[in-house]
């Protein structure tokens, strides 16, 4: 084949290349056919779906539940008055013999009851219903908690899958480039330099594919495990939708957050159950009653009924009473302290999140309208550029891994907004539709 006629066709042989790449980048991520998206679809773990999962097969967030159960099995407990005791006995038996019925011989039976102060029973049930409201609630921070680690994953496998895609295609653009560049160099109008870079070009993204491969193993081990299932369960394609709009204002989810995260309202109920557990400590100080009727039964003589009334006396209050009260109310500030916390810790990453969203849709957008337009439209012009040598074979190579790059970057971008989203609402307690 003649130099001639291999020169007529390498203006071709580059356009062929540039209509690939101005096919590729234009269609940013890769969007399938109607027809392939429908059937990719019916292959897709949709997030709606992993978090139904999650819920009913997640053990720690069953475990929670359990406690929650238990929490509320100890309210009916507290409120009751002690077991009675019932005792039977032989009164005033003669040693001499045993049998004999003398005067003050009897058969016995008692009954006796507890009767606490006023108030402790009910101090006490209100605390343990405190601490069941506080279990429920700590089992539904559970679960959003869960869900936000699930979404987590979700969106950064979501992010791994969508680099290998474009990892893949820039690697078969950089392949097409070796072609052209061992076809220049066969006819004496390309260099060798041109081809090694270009087998070096393609190695390195190869190299980077099979660590995103791997990475995206072990990002589908751990969707799994929140899943409630082992690793040897696939994980097919799952969605990533793009970036959604501006979230409300700081201080509507700073509002959305004091009333609706289950864990500040779980430690508000803890507040409450101590508040509970001081009044009963300092109602320990007064007596608590105990009510007595004896039954004795004479066979030779008539019968005989007593009733007696005996009351507890904190004679020891200096050691008990008295530091069972002060523990109470340390417990209690305790409870108060660490609601402030978590309040203060709840609103420096509502802070964190809604700033990284902000960053996120920001830059997002800046990709798409400015940076990854222009990148692409560079490496249309290197093409044409190169195809008159007027650029080396370097700065067309660098161009199109600019392009790789970007296109990654935005795709990350979007999973950084959905996972910020997710965290938002983990932290306000409401639904994804409320926040967006």
């Amino acid at each position: 084949m003649s130099a001639v006629h291999l020169a007529g066709r390498r203006p071709a042989r580059l356009r062929r290349i540039a209509w690939f790449a101005g096919v590729a980048l234009s269609s940013g991520i890769g969007v399938p056919p109607p027809a392939v998206a429908a059937a990719q679809e019916a292959d897709t773990l949709r997030l709606s779906d992993a978090i139904a999962l999650a819920r009913e097969g997640n053990p720690m967030l069953r475990a929670f539940r359990l406690r929650a159960d238990a929490a509320h099995a100890r309210i009916p407990q507290a409120g009751v008055l002690p077991d009675p005791v019932i005792s039977f006995g032989l009164r005033n038996r003669p040693l001499d013999g045993f049998g004999a019925d003398e005067r003050m011989t009897a058969n016995t039976f008692q009954i006796q009851q507890s009767l606490p102060w006023p108030g402790k029973l009910g101090a006490a049930e209100r605390r343990e219903s405190h601490l069941a409201s506080a279990a429920s609630l700590t089992a539904g921070e559970m679960e959003a908690q869960l869900v936000l680690r699930l979404k987590t994953a979700y969106y950064e496998l979501a992010f791994r899958d969508r680099a290998l895609g474009i990892m893949r295609t820039t690697r078969d653009l950089l392949r097409e480039f070796l072609d052209v560049s061992n076809t220049l160099y066969s006819v004496g109008t390309g260099l060798q330099n041109d081809v090694l870079q270009a087998q070096v070009a393609v190695a390195s993204m190869t190299e980077e594919i099979t660590a995103a491969e791997q990475s995206r193993l072990a990002m589908a081990a751990r969707l799994n495990a929140l899943l409630g299932r082992g690793p040897e369960h696939g994980v097919p394609a799952v969605q990533l939708p793009d970036p959604g709009e501006a979230l409300p204002r700081m201080e509507a989810l700073m509002a959305q957050a004091a009333e609706g995260r289950p864990a500040l309202r779980a430690a508000r109920a803890e507040i409450r159950a101590a508040e509970s557990a001081y009044e009963t400590a300092r109602r320990t100080l007064y007596p608590d009653l105990r009510l007595s009727a004896d039954y004795a039964e004479r066979p030779q003589f008539p019968d005989m009924l007593s009733f007696s009334v005996g009351f507890s006396v904190p004679l020891w209050a200096g050691s008990r009473q008295f530091p069972l009260r002060d523990e109470a109310l340390a417990r209690q500030a305790v409870a108060e302290a660490t609601e402030l916390d978590l309040r203060n810790e709840t609103f420096a990453r509502l802070a964190e999140a809604r700033a990284e969203s902000d960053r996120a849709l920001g830059l997002h957008d800046l990709y798409s309208t400015s940076i990854l337009p222009q990148a692409r439209a560079a490496v249309e012009s290197s093409l044409s550029a190169y195809r008159v040598g007027e650029v080396d074979f370097t700065t067309l190579v660098q161009n199109e891994l600019t392009v790789n790059r970007y296109e990654i970057e935005r795709v990350r971008l979007t999973a950084s907004y959905h996972t910020a989203v997710a965290e938002i609402e983990a932290l306000t307690g409401a639904r994804p539709e409320v926040i967006r």
